[in-house]
């Protein structure tokens, strides 16, 4: 398929026309008659100047000029996509934005990694849980105190075998009763996992004197 430069060159040579006298009648000088034979449009400031050439050089010539710019258009419209290409290669995909683009999907990858590593540690990890008050361990004259203690909504807790509800906030409470000496509490838990974990805490009740 011809490109409109090699058609305005067989037309010319067709009619034993040399560049020198075509540059005399249409005033446009050699130098850019020859770029548009050749078709080396960057050679131009602007497209719209290159069509003003175009113009000029197919009446001198007796061509159309509607379809001389026609197949101008096509040319140059495949330049400007092949401009756009080349661009895109060596602007957005050269050897730094490779590099910065590896980054990028690294940095997703490991923020993903993460983030399941942490929820399968969260899954298969035993229940977490602790205890509010009393803060003292030691009792002089209370006999029975309450236990006041915190852990997730799904961990299920039980205190001497006995099943303990915690409220929206996780809080638990249990009444222990005291005895002189020593007074062991032990609450275990058990998550949604199957884990299970314990909470012990000895609280000593004094012997009165």
């Amino acid at each position: 398929m011809l490109t409109v430069g090699e058609i305005l060159k067989n037309e010319r040579v067709k009619k034993n026309i040399g560049l020198e006298e075509v540059e005399k009648k249409t005033r446009i000088r050699k130098k850019y008659l020859e770029a548009i034979e050749r078709n080396e449009w960057d050679f131009f400031s602007s497209k719209i100047y290159i069509i003003g050439i175009l113009k000029t050089y197919a009446k001198f010539l007796n061509l159309d000029e509607s379809k001389v710019l026609a197949f101008f258009r096509r040319d140059y419209e495949k330049k400007e996509d092949l401009g756009f290409r080349k661009k895109l290669t060596d602007e957005d995909i050269n050897p730094q934005g490779k590099v910065l683009w590896r980054r990028l999907i690294f940095i997703i990858f490991l923020f993903f990694f993460l983030y399941f590593g942490f929820q399968l540690y969260l899954y298969f990890s035993p229940p977490k849980g602790e205890i509010l008050s009393p803060k003292q361990s030691v009792f002089k004259r209370e006999n029975k105190i309450k236990i006041v203690g915190r852990t997730d909504l799904e961990t299920m807790i039980f205190i001497q075998g006995q099943r303990i509800y915690q409220n929206k906030e996780g809080i638990f409470e249990y009444d222990l009763p005291l005895k002189t000496g020593e007074n062991r509490l032990v609450v275990e838990l058990i998550g949604a996992n199957g884990r299970r974990s314990k909470i012990e805490r000895v609280f000593i009740k004094e012997a009165p004197k």
